[in-house]
Protein backbone atom coordinates (compact mmCIF):
# COMPACT_ATOMS: atom_id res chain seq x y z
CA UNK A 1 0.00 0.00 0.00
CA UNK A 2 1.42 3.33 -0.93
CA UNK A 3 -1.54 6.00 -0.65
CA UNK A 4 0.42 9.12 -1.07
CA UNK A 5 1.78 8.34 -4.19
CA UNK A 6 -1.37 6.61 -5.25
CA UNK A 7 -3.16 10.37 -4.73
CA UNK A 8 -0.93 12.10 -6.29
CA UNK A 9 -0.89 9.72 -9.39
CA UNK A 10 -4.40 9.85 -9.18
CA UNK A 11 -4.38 13.70 -9.21
CA UNK A 12 -2.08 13.84 -12.18
CA UNK A 13 -4.39 12.00 -14.71
CA UNK A 14 -7.20 13.56 -13.09
CA UNK A 15 -9.55 15.05 -15.91
CA UNK A 16 -11.59 17.06 -14.66
CA UNK A 17 -11.45 19.89 -12.14
CA UNK A 18 -8.61 19.89 -9.88
CA UNK A 19 -7.09 21.85 -7.18
CA UNK A 20 -4.55 21.88 -4.46
CA UNK A 21 -6.84 23.99 -1.58
CA UNK A 22 -3.70 23.72 1.11
CA UNK A 23 -0.29 22.14 2.37
CA UNK A 24 0.28 20.11 5.40
CA UNK A 25 2.79 21.06 7.80
CA UNK A 26 5.53 19.21 6.03
CA UNK A 27 4.72 21.35 2.53
CA UNK A 28 2.31 18.63 0.94
CA UNK A 29 -0.32 19.57 -1.05
CA UNK A 30 -3.80 19.04 -0.41
CA UNK A 31 -5.89 17.22 -3.31
CA UNK A 32 -9.66 18.02 -4.30
CA UNK A 33 -11.16 16.82 -7.57
CA UNK A 34 -14.81 17.32 -8.83
CA UNK A 35 -16.77 15.40 -10.80
CA UNK A 36 -20.42 16.08 -12.10
CA UNK A 37 -22.46 19.47 -11.85
CA UNK A 38 -25.36 20.78 -10.73
CA UNK A 39 -27.18 20.01 -7.01
CA UNK A 40 -26.77 18.59 -4.81
CA UNK A 41 -23.21 19.53 -3.97
CA UNK A 42 -21.55 16.75 -1.74
CA UNK A 43 -18.44 17.72 -0.75
CA UNK A 44 -16.40 14.03 0.90
CA UNK A 45 -13.47 14.16 2.99
CA UNK A 46 -11.56 10.85 3.18
CA UNK A 47 -7.68 10.25 5.07
CA UNK A 48 -7.98 13.16 7.52
CA UNK A 49 -6.61 10.34 10.36
CA UNK A 50 -2.82 9.20 8.77
CA UNK A 51 -3.60 5.66 9.99
CA UNK A 52 -7.27 5.34 8.12
CA UNK A 53 -5.70 6.27 4.75
CA UNK A 54 -6.92 3.21 2.96
CA UNK A 55 -10.55 5.44 2.77
CA UNK A 56 -8.48 7.74 -0.06
CA UNK A 57 -8.86 4.53 -2.05
CA UNK A 58 -12.35 5.11 -2.00
CA UNK A 59 -12.40 8.63 -3.42
CA UNK A 60 -10.57 7.83 -6.50
CA UNK A 61 -13.70 5.19 -6.64
CA UNK A 62 -16.24 7.87 -5.46
CA UNK A 63 -14.62 10.18 -8.09
CA UNK A 64 -14.64 7.84 -11.06
CA UNK A 65 -17.96 6.67 -10.43
CA UNK A 66 -19.66 10.26 -9.87
CA UNK A 67 -23.76 10.97 -8.85
CA UNK A 68 -26.64 12.62 -10.43
CA UNK A 69 -25.10 16.04 -9.49
CA UNK A 70 -21.79 17.44 -8.16
CA UNK A 71 -18.88 15.44 -5.80
CA UNK A 72 -16.16 17.42 -4.74
CA UNK A 73 -13.24 14.94 -3.25
CA UNK A 74 -10.65 15.80 -0.79
CA UNK A 75 -8.69 12.00 -0.86
CA UNK A 76 -6.06 12.48 1.53
CA UNK A 77 -7.05 15.34 4.00
CA UNK A 78 -3.36 14.12 5.86
CA UNK A 79 -0.35 14.01 3.61
CA UNK A 80 1.95 14.24 6.33
CA UNK A 81 0.63 11.49 8.76
CA UNK A 82 0.03 9.41 5.98
CA UNK A 83 3.59 9.55 4.65
CA UNK A 84 4.42 8.90 8.07
CA UNK A 85 2.47 5.44 8.20
CA UNK A 86 3.66 4.47 5.12
CA UNK A 87 7.55 5.52 5.13
CA UNK A 88 8.29 6.39 8.73
CA UNK A 89 10.31 9.05 9.86
CA UNK A 90 12.36 9.30 7.33
CA UNK A 91 9.33 11.29 5.68
CA UNK A 92 9.65 14.25 7.82
CA UNK A 93 11.86 17.14 8.01
CA UNK A 94 15.11 15.79 9.87
CA UNK A 95 14.67 18.57 12.51
CA UNK A 96 11.94 16.88 13.30
CA UNK A 97 12.41 13.43 13.29
CA UNK A 98 13.43 12.66 16.74
CA UNK A 99 10.44 14.88 18.33
CA UNK A 100 7.84 12.52 16.32
CA UNK A 101 9.71 9.50 17.12
CA UNK A 102 9.57 10.65 21.22
CA UNK A 103 5.93 11.17 20.53
CA UNK A 104 5.17 8.26 19.17
CA UNK A 105 7.31 6.23 21.92
CA UNK A 106 9.27 4.53 18.90
CA UNK A 107 10.08 4.24 15.53
CA UNK A 108 7.09 2.05 14.57
CA UNK A 109 4.32 4.83 13.24
CA UNK A 110 1.66 2.28 11.92
CA UNK A 111 -0.97 3.33 14.04
CA UNK A 112 -0.40 6.67 13.91
CA UNK A 113 -3.30 9.30 13.76
CA UNK A 114 -2.13 12.97 13.53
CA UNK A 115 -0.48 15.43 11.52
CA UNK A 116 3.45 15.30 11.15
CA UNK A 117 2.51 17.89 14.23
CA UNK A 118 1.39 15.83 16.44
CA UNK A 119 -2.23 16.85 16.32
CA UNK A 120 -5.44 14.77 15.61
CA UNK A 121 -7.12 17.13 13.03
CA UNK A 122 -10.46 15.70 13.50
CA UNK A 123 -10.53 17.24 16.78
CA UNK A 124 -9.41 20.62 15.56
CA UNK A 125 -12.37 22.36 14.27
CA UNK A 126 -14.11 24.61 16.02
CA UNK A 127 -17.15 22.58 17.05
CA UNK A 128 -16.61 22.42 21.45
CA UNK A 129 -13.49 22.46 20.62
CA UNK A 130 -11.24 20.65 23.57
CA UNK A 131 -14.14 19.33 25.32
CA UNK A 132 -13.98 15.79 24.01
CA UNK A 133 -14.28 12.71 26.02
CA UNK A 134 -11.23 11.31 24.50
CA UNK A 135 -9.24 15.06 23.90
CA UNK A 136 -5.85 15.70 25.15
CA UNK A 137 -3.64 18.74 25.67
CA UNK A 138 -0.48 18.49 24.80
CA UNK A 139 1.25 16.61 20.78
CA UNK A 140 0.98 13.01 20.67
CA UNK A 141 0.00 10.12 17.94
CA UNK A 142 -3.62 10.48 18.17
CA UNK A 143 -6.35 12.98 19.86
CA UNK A 144 -4.43 16.44 20.88
CA UNK A 145 -7.02 19.12 19.90
CA UNK A 146 -4.00 21.94 18.90
CA UNK A 147 -3.36 25.14 20.65
CA UNK A 148 -6.61 26.37 19.06
CA UNK A 149 -8.85 25.49 16.59
CA UNK A 150 -7.69 25.40 12.99
CA UNK A 151 -4.55 25.68 14.24
CA UNK A 152 -3.10 23.42 11.91
CA UNK A 153 -2.78 24.28 7.97
CA UNK A 154 -4.43 20.79 6.96
CA UNK A 155 -7.54 21.78 8.73
CA UNK A 156 -7.48 25.58 8.07
CA UNK A 157 -7.57 24.54 4.38
CA UNK A 158 -10.83 21.76 4.83
CA UNK A 159 -12.59 24.39 6.20
CA UNK A 160 -11.77 27.42 3.69
CA UNK A 161 -12.87 25.14 1.36
CA UNK A 162 -15.63 24.01 2.34
CA UNK A 163 -17.07 27.64 3.32
CA UNK A 164 -15.72 28.39 -0.82
CA UNK A 165 -18.22 25.63 -2.56
CA UNK A 166 -20.82 25.72 0.26
CA UNK A 167 -21.98 22.16 -0.25
CA UNK A 168 -25.19 20.58 0.44
CA UNK A 169 -23.92 17.84 2.69
CA UNK A 170 -20.43 16.66 3.49
CA UNK A 171 -19.35 12.97 4.20
CA UNK A 172 -16.25 11.73 6.29
CA UNK A 173 -14.82 8.56 5.67
CA UNK A 174 -13.17 6.96 8.23
CA UNK A 175 -12.21 3.42 9.74
CA UNK A 176 -13.58 1.15 10.98
CA UNK A 177 -16.56 -0.43 13.29
CA UNK A 178 -18.95 -0.01 10.17
CA UNK A 179 -21.62 2.34 11.40
CA UNK A 180 -22.19 6.22 10.21
CA UNK A 181 -22.58 9.01 12.66
CA UNK A 182 -25.23 12.02 11.85
CA UNK A 183 -25.66 13.81 14.70
CA UNK A 184 -24.54 16.94 16.76
CA UNK A 185 -27.08 18.41 18.41
CA UNK A 186 -28.98 20.07 15.55
CA UNK A 187 -32.73 21.44 15.71
CA UNK A 188 -35.87 19.36 15.56
CA UNK A 189 -36.32 20.90 11.72
CA UNK A 190 -33.06 19.49 10.82
CA UNK A 191 -32.76 16.38 12.29
CA UNK A 192 -36.11 14.96 10.95
CA UNK A 193 -34.15 15.87 7.19
CA UNK A 194 -30.78 15.03 8.54
CA UNK A 195 -32.10 11.47 10.06
CA UNK A 196 -33.70 10.86 6.35
CA UNK A 197 -30.58 11.56 4.73
CA UNK A 198 -28.34 9.21 7.09
CA UNK A 199 -30.59 6.21 6.15
CA UNK A 200 -30.48 6.35 2.94
CA UNK A 201 -26.71 5.85 3.50
CA UNK A 202 -27.22 3.25 6.17
CA UNK A 203 -29.71 1.69 3.18
CA UNK A 204 -26.76 1.55 0.91
CA UNK A 205 -24.24 0.74 2.89
CA UNK A 206 -25.34 -1.96 5.52
CA UNK A 207 -24.51 0.18 8.16
CA UNK A 208 -26.18 0.99 11.03
CA UNK A 209 -26.78 4.68 12.42
CA UNK A 210 -24.95 5.20 16.10
CA UNK A 211 -24.62 8.44 18.34
CA UNK A 212 -21.01 9.55 19.07
CA UNK A 213 -21.46 10.23 22.48
CA UNK A 214 -18.19 12.50 23.77
CA UNK A 215 -16.70 13.55 20.35
CA UNK A 216 -16.12 16.98 19.68
CA UNK A 217 -14.11 19.09 17.63
CA UNK A 218 -14.35 16.78 14.26
CA UNK A 219 -15.08 18.16 11.03
CA UNK A 220 -18.93 16.64 11.14
CA UNK A 221 -19.43 18.61 13.64
CA UNK A 222 -18.42 22.05 12.83
CA UNK A 223 -20.80 21.08 9.38
CA UNK A 224 -23.78 20.73 11.59
CA UNK A 225 -23.20 23.43 14.18
CA UNK A 226 -21.40 26.26 12.51
CA UNK A 227 -22.41 25.74 8.63
CA UNK A 228 -25.93 24.19 9.65
CA UNK A 229 -25.98 21.36 6.70
CA UNK A 230 -26.17 17.65 6.87
CA UNK A 231 -23.16 16.36 7.88
CA UNK A 232 -22.17 12.37 7.96
CA UNK A 233 -18.91 10.52 9.12
CA UNK A 234 -18.89 6.85 8.16
CA UNK A 235 -16.91 4.58 9.38
CA UNK A 236 -15.83 2.19 6.74
CA UNK A 237 -14.34 -1.70 7.94
CA UNK A 238 -15.39 -4.14 9.93
CA UNK A 239 -14.27 -4.14 13.42
CA UNK A 240 -12.65 -7.32 13.61
CA UNK A 241 -10.20 -5.81 11.28
CA UNK A 242 -7.01 -4.30 12.33
CA UNK A 243 -5.76 -1.09 12.40
CA UNK A 244 -4.23 -0.01 9.92
CA UNK A 245 -6.52 -1.23 7.28
CA UNK A 246 -4.89 -1.77 4.07
CA UNK A 247 -4.79 -3.81 1.05
CA UNK A 248 -6.89 -6.90 2.12
CA UNK A 249 -9.50 -5.05 3.95
CA UNK A 250 -10.03 -2.87 0.66
CA UNK A 251 -12.60 -4.81 -1.25
CA UNK A 252 -15.06 -5.20 1.55
CA UNK A 253 -14.71 -1.38 2.38
CA UNK A 254 -15.51 -0.90 -1.43
CA UNK A 255 -18.37 -3.21 -1.48
CA UNK A 256 -20.20 -1.49 0.85
CA UNK A 257 -19.83 2.48 0.06
CA UNK A 258 -19.35 2.52 -3.58
CA UNK A 259 -22.87 3.68 -4.10
CA UNK A 260 -23.15 5.24 -1.41
CA UNK A 261 -22.51 9.13 -2.03
CA UNK A 262 -25.31 8.38 -5.24
CA UNK A 263 -27.25 7.05 -2.59
CA UNK A 264 -27.24 9.95 -0.54
CA UNK A 265 -27.69 12.69 -3.13
CA UNK A 266 -30.87 10.83 -4.84
CA UNK A 267 -32.31 10.98 -1.46
CA UNK A 268 -31.13 14.52 -1.32
CA UNK A 269 -33.27 15.55 -4.62
CA UNK A 270 -36.06 13.45 -3.37
CA UNK A 271 -36.15 15.71 -0.28
CA UNK A 272 -35.77 18.92 -2.11
CA UNK A 273 -39.00 17.89 -4.32
CA UNK A 274 -41.02 17.46 -1.69
CA UNK A 275 -40.35 20.84 -0.08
Amino acid sequence: MDIPAEAERFFCRFEGEKKVIGKSVFGRPVYAMRVGSGSPVCLAQYAVHARERITARLAFAHLSLGLNGTLWAVPLVNPDGAALCEYGVPSAPEGEREGLCALNGGADFSLWKANGRGVDLNVNFPADWGRGASNVYSPASANYVGTRPLSEPESRALAAFTREIRPDFTVSYHTKGEEIYWYYGQPLSACARDKRLAQALSRSTGYPLRRAAGSTGGYKDWCISALHIPAFTIEAGKDSFSHPLGDGEYADIEAHNLFALRALAEEWKRWAGER
